[in-house]
């Protein structure tokens, strides 16, 4: 149970912009990069491992593959670097944490994706 003065606070604080999404979701997280003066959007899209839900703490990790390397990267959700988060495909999962998809390459790493009608 969360402290009633806290939710208090952080509410103003948190995002209703972005799309929801869950674990096991292909996602394209676009951040918005500051080079000196200049401003551009880069975006990085991937699976959706791990999301804790907290509040304004909110995280999730996205993995992709680049160069047959596997890069993970940590977003906060609430951050004012993400512009938007589309979602490209959803997939059954059954786990809240996908880290047994880290030791995963080519055919074994598919996940069911769940058909929207």
């Amino acid at each position: 149970m969360r402290n009633k003065l806290l939710e208090l606070i952080e509410a103003p604080q948190l995002r209703t912009d972005l799309a929801s999404f869950k674990t096991g979701d292909n996602v394209k997280v676009h951040l918005r990069i500051r080079e000196g003066e200049k401003e551009r959007i880069q975006i990085f899209e991937g699976l959706v491992i791990k999301k804790s839900e907290s509040g304004t703490r909110e995280m999730f990790t996205v993995r992709k593959y680049s160069y047959g390397v596997g890069v993970e990267r940590t977003f906060p959700t609430n951050s004012p670097s993400i512009s938007q988060i589309e979602v490209l495909r959803s997939n059954k999962v059954r786990r809240k944490k996908l880290f047994y998809m880290r030791d995963r390459k080519g055919k074994s790493a598919r996940l069911k994706e769940i058909r929207t009608k």
